[in-house]
């Protein structure tokens, strides 16, 4: 056979599985599409064809695992911005006690261009740029605040009495109690993941217990893509000058891997981080630390860990508690060992969040906790022996309310009081949200939280029993 024809056959055989797969898929395709389409001619009501398709959406990712989603347009943005830890906005956080009430400030954030503009705590949002949003829901709303960096939103507030003397305004003002315009000029809002034990009177976080300035302490609230040059910079600020480290993943849902990944390398020199294995338990990758360390191997470090930690905060308790560079202390914690892809669809207007592959910690043992599993079975990490701190439920809320009312900006020279009675309102069962979507973090007081306390009584105990070292001048 000449080699011409030969040619022509192979491409041809080629051309045909191509077209053998895409008819299939095209098919599975043409169901959902034909059946939208019998929907809307012949339902007995009138239905919109965009939110068929994201039922159709949401129902294929629900007979998946509970982290595979559909991320349909309107929420997108939202996403994005989290995992990337910037979005457009004016930079407050705000809350809506009752559905059809306006939507409310609890605060505006750190150095935010609301903050500059003089918005408060308790100012309700009555319109945006004129439009009536007193009665919409708190993302409608939160939508309109969002804009192109650079552009103006005018928004009409109406403040209460109470509010202006939390901050130190006079009472005699007769603005006070009425409405009044708000001009504010969006900026890049940049959201952090890394937060110290409270705010300095210039409203800079420290890095350090306030009742132990000895012992560092730094929580990461999340895993975005700034998250490992935030901790650098945390660390380079303390430069090494502390006795001991508490670093605090607690109710951290987690977030990129590769972030989790960075985190772990800044505290070991060598040594397996994670193993990632996708269908069929096949190895995908391995992730090993570099040499280099941010904090001397001297330093004793406290992995603080809970029921809400999960994902890439497992990632991190399991990697320095596998190595023995930190003790974990509080309670087991999630049980997420999963890593998900966002596959962008509809020209990356929307995406598919999809399982696609489980990790396993340095030594091997899985992380991930699957629907039937029990408390016997092997899932999530674990606190060290004698180092499992139960909290109650009236700890966790006034652990909360103390954490926010010291992530809040001071107003006035004075602490966020208000802001810091709003939130504790919404943790305790009203809704809450904030212009990027998501919900603030802060510094955890030792007098009401016993993990906490237990972490510092274990490094007071490893500070006392070391032997005392004299320099060479004392000695000689």
């Amino acid at each position: 056979m000449p080699t011409r024809n030969l040619q022509i056959i192979i491409v041809a055989l080629f051309i045909a599985v191509i077209c053998y797969t895409t008819a299939r898929r095209a098919r599975k395709a043409i169901l959902v599409g034909d059946a939208i389409d019998l929907v809307d001619r012949f339902f007995v009501d009138p239905v919109n064809d965009q939110e068929l398709l994201e039922a159709a959406m949401e129902g294929i990712t629900s007979q998946l695992d509970e982290h595979s989603e559909y991320i349909p347009a309107a929420y997108y943005e939202a996403f994005q911005d989290a995992i990337h830890q910037e979005f457009a906005g004016i930079g407050i956080l705000v809350d809506q006690p009752q559905s059809g009430q306006p939507v409310r400030v609890v605060t505006p954030l750190v150095g935010s261009p609301a903050l500059q503009a003089g918005l408060l705590p308790g100012d309700e949002i009555l319109r945006v740029d004129g439009e009536d949003v007193s009665e919409m829901e708190i993302r409608d709303v939160s939508n309109r605040l969002r804009g192109p960096v650079g552009t103006v939103v005018t928004l009409t507030i109406r403040r209460d009495a109470l509010d202006d003397l939390e901050v130190g305004n006079s009472a005699d003002d007769p603005k006070t109690g009425v409405e009044r315009l708000v001009v504010v000029k969006r900026q890049s809002i940049a959201i952090e993941s890394v937060v110290g034990d409270h705010r300095t009177s210039d409203n800079r976080w420290s890095f350090r217990l306030e009742d132990h300035p000895d012992i560092a302490y730094i929580r990461i609230t999340s895993f975005g893509d700034r998250t490992a040059g935030e901790l650098r910079q945390a660390l380079s600020q303390l430069d090494n000058q502390f006795d001991s480290l508490i670093l605090d993943v607690r109710s951290n849902a987690g977030g990129l891997l590769l972030s989790a990944v960075e985190v772990c390398d800044d505290f070991l020199e060598e040594g397996r981080v994670v193993t990632i294995r996708k269908r069929g338990g096949e190895i995908d990758s391995e992730f090993n630390a570099k040499p280099g360390l941010l904090v001397r191997r001297d330093k004793p470090i406290v992995v603080l860990i809970d029921g809400n930690s999960a994902s890439a905060s497992e990632i991190v308790a399991a990697c320095l508690q596998d190595h023995g560079r930190a003790k974990v202390i509080g309670s087991r914690s999630y049980g997420k060992g999963t890593v998900q892809n966002v596959l962008p669809l509809d020209y990356g207007r929307s995406a598919l969040k999809l399982t696609t592959a489980r990790y396993y910690r340095p030594n091997g043992k899985n992380i991930h906790r699957l629907a039937d599993a029990g408390d016997g079975d092997e899932w999530g990490v674990t606190p060290d022996d004698g180092f499992d701190v139960a909290v109650s439920d009236e700890d966790f809320l006034r652990v909360w309310q103390r954490w926010q009312e010291s992530s809040y900006p001071r107003l006035g020279g004075k602490p966020n009081r208000t802001a810091g009675k709003r939130s504790a309102e919404a943790v305790i069962g009203k809704g809450t949200a904030s212009d990027d979507g998501l919900t603030p973090t802060g510094p955890l007081p030792a007098t009401i939280d016993p993990p906490l306390l237990r972490a510092i009584e274990h490094l007071r105990g490893i500070k006392a029993n070391r032997p005392a070292v004299l320099s060479e001048k004392t000695a000689a």
